[in-house]
């Protein structure tokens, strides 16, 4: 009888709530105008800080009658004005509120009304839009986003019209006209070069941005302020060595790092400063060395503290709920900080229980402090000595090896570029990852739609032919064997019907390395045969179709020198004698125009001509008739002395 109860005691409780609701939206359809303009802003008293009574109106078809008025002609400003008020107000409920806003189509509505000629209509549309797209839930393509979007509004010359504003006396404008110019200037080359040259009351924006970041201005402008510098250094309009940037900008971001920040002013100091000191070694040492910012760093870790200065609830609360965001911001600045300099990483790696707390990201919720810590572990990799020590020591392979199972592309692209270290020949990690499963992971990886994961498998799996100098500990008999074992293991988990795929692939990065890829495994000439002998007729036809297609110089060198490979082998070189279109294009090369392919196809000649190897004798006359030995004397007089060198050689062949 409960379960029976159950639903109409519901549907009570909401119709006594939505009836006492309902008087507010019959309101709005009352024929005399003053009384519907009562009736929204009674409306407007009535939703403030109440979300039940904004559900309840949403659920009563208050939102398309409110967007009616805002547009009627007929509606005076002041209604248009309350209407719009009323509807930010909703906006600024819970997400499902957004949502139903955004299906009734309210922002075209808001968008026309700020053509209007009132002001404060125009700052009510522009209120409500800012709650709106403030809200995760609306799409960010409903407005203007990305280098288009920013070329646009530089177009239509908003850098002129927003710049005389820095110097209002009203802060919240001077903070409003800062934030535009860092969107606006942000991977914007364009608009960065513009801004450097602009003049506001006689002064130069870059000048106006570093006075409003002098510690005596407000934290929020000296953030924004640095912003702005940042993105026009980042952006090439203003150098990385300029007293702005060493001597202002990077000391501000530092400083926004101390622990008697907020949390948000610590995360976007951080963050900005990373963005900063990315691609320039020099902003890297200086950052490293100012204000002891690595260990500095280290606190984002602890925070909140046991002993935290924070008395309000409210706010340890929220930091509490946003501390995974320093841990982010504090991985990305240390894989900016490492990127390059050696005693840098050091000293990251030896700052207290770093490594473990890089490990410890590794299997975060957030997918974001996941993808930063991979980014730290990566650009601190990229140190010989940390693969053989601090990365060995805490078997950094297996939660990597975790993480490379299942993760977001973002994350696998990063995972696999540093699992392409570690599989490095020098690396102690290499050998437990290739036992666990690694080669079929990256076979994997190459069938994957993401063109940067098909590089990044076909490159660590590179890695596993070239790691071979541990063979030189066995016999010789051994050693061949071990390595006959390993390319055969790849061209097993690989398959061939996926490297000739590989092979098509439209991804120039994709094409070279499986080039490369196969010009390693046809290696050793007995290799090479035992390769041509089972795959011949494909990796022939795939080199066939290569040379014929329109790819560039560096595609077609490196598919000649896997043909030169092939006329290095025993029995493999007769696949080349006997395929009369692959003897051709071999000789067009030969006289190509550009010293590269020359080169490339005078190495096949020169394998095919060797006096020493049997057949050769029946191999030289063959090439000899399609005119090969005149191509020859003409490339002795070559004025590129490595291409005449190899023309004498090729020669002293037919003469020996």
């Amino acid at each position: 009888m409960a379960c029976l109860l159950e639903t109409p005691i519901r549907m009570s409780v909401l119709s006594e709530v939505t009836a006492s609701s309902r008087h507010y939206v019959d309101r709005l359809f009352d024929p005399d105008p003053q009384k519907v303009l009562q009736g929204v802003i009674d409306m407007k008293n009535a939703v403030i800080g109440n979300n039940k009574q904004k559900a309840n109106l949403i659920v009563l078809g208050a939102v398309p009658r409110l967007l009616y008025l805002l547009q009627q002609e007929t509606s005076s400003t002041e209604l248009k004005t309350e209407c719009a008020v009323v509807l930010g107000s909703l906006a600024m409920g819970t997400e499902n509120n957004v949502k139903s806003l955004l299906d009734c189509h309210i922002i075209p509505a808001l968008l026309q009304g700020l053509l209007s000629p009132d002001l404060k209509f125009i700052e009510a549309c522009l209120r409500c839009l800012r709650t709106i797209f403030t809200s995760p839930v609306t799409p960010e393509e409903l407005l203007y986003t990305g280098p288009d979007h920013q070329t646009i509004l530089f177009n239509h010359g908003a850098v002129q019209n927003i710049a005389h504003l820095l110097t209002s006396v009203s802060y919240k404008v001077r903070m409003q006209a800062l934030k535009c110019f860092s969107v606006l200037a942000f991977e914007n080359p364009q608009v960065s070069m513009t801004l450097v040259n602009v003049l506001v009351d006689g002064e130069l924006l870059p000048q106006i941005f570093v006075k409003m970041l002098q510690r005596d201005k407000p934290i929020e402008m000296q953030l924004t302020s640095a912003k702005c510098l940042t993105y026009m250094c980042r952006a090439g309009a203003i150098r990385t060595d300029d007293n702005c940037i060493v001597l202002k900008t990077l000391p501000c971001l530092v400083r926004m790092c101390s622990k008697e920040r907020l949390l948000e002013e610590r995360v976007e100091g951080a963050e900005t400063l990373a963005y900063l000191i990315e691609p320039d070694v020099e902003l890297q040492r200086i950052a490293s060395i100012t204000d002891h910012l690595i260990a500095m760093l280290a606190d984002y870790f602890k925070y909140p503290s046991s002993v935290s200065a924070i008395t309000d609830i409210k706010r340890l609360d929220h930091d509490l709920k946003h501390a995974h965001e320093l841990r982010q911001a504090a991985f990305k600045l240390y894989a900016s900080l490492g990127a390059n300099d050696e005693d840098i990483r050091k000293k990251i790696i030896d700052t207290e229980n770093m490594m473990d707390r890089i490990v410890t990201g590794l299997s975060e919720s957030s997918v974001k402090v996941r993808l930063a810590a991979v980014r730290c572990l990566h650009s601190l990799s990229r140190s010989v000595q940390q693969l053989r020590t601090s990365f060995q020591d805490h078997a950094v392979w297996k939660p990597l090896m975790k993480v490379l199972q299942n993760a977001p592309d973002e994350i696998l692209v990063v995972a696999s570029s540093m699992l392409c270290n570690l599989l490095l020949e020098f690396s102690p990690s290499k050998e437990p990852i290739l036992e666990s499963g690694a080669v079929e992971l990256l076979c994997g990886l190459t069938q994957s739609e993401n063109p940067a994961l098909r590089v990044n498998g076909i490159w660590a799996l590179m890695m596993r032919k070239l790691s071979t100098e541990w063979l030189n500990s066995l016999p010789k008999n051994m050693a061949f064997q071990a390595e006959q074992k390993i390319k055969a293991d790849i061209l097993r988990s690989l398959s061939t019907e996926q490297l000739f795929r590989l092979l098509s692939d439209s991804d120039l990065n994709v094409l070279m390395k499986t080039l490369g890829l196969l010009r390693n495994l046809l290696s050793t000439r007995p290799h090479i045969d035992k390769i041509m002998s089972t795959h011949g007729k494909q990796i022939m036809q795939a080199v066939t179709l290569i040379l014929e297609g329109e790819h560039n110089i560096e595609v077609k060198e490196q598919t000649l020198c896997i043909l030169a490979n092939i006329a290095d082998g025993t029995t493999a070189k007769e696949l080349i004698m006997t395929n009369d279109d692959i003897l051709q294009k071999i000789k067009y090369y030969m006289g190509h125009s550009h010293v590269k392919l020359q080169l490339a196809a005078m190495f096949c000649i020169s394998n095919l001509v060797w006096n020493e190897e049997e057949g050769s004798q029946e191999r030289q006359d063959k090439l000899r008739d399609m005119g090969i030995v005149d191509i020859l004397h003409k490339l002795s007089q070559s004025p590129d002395s490595n291409l005449c060198d190899k023309a004498k050689t090729a020669l002293q062949q037919y003469l020996a």
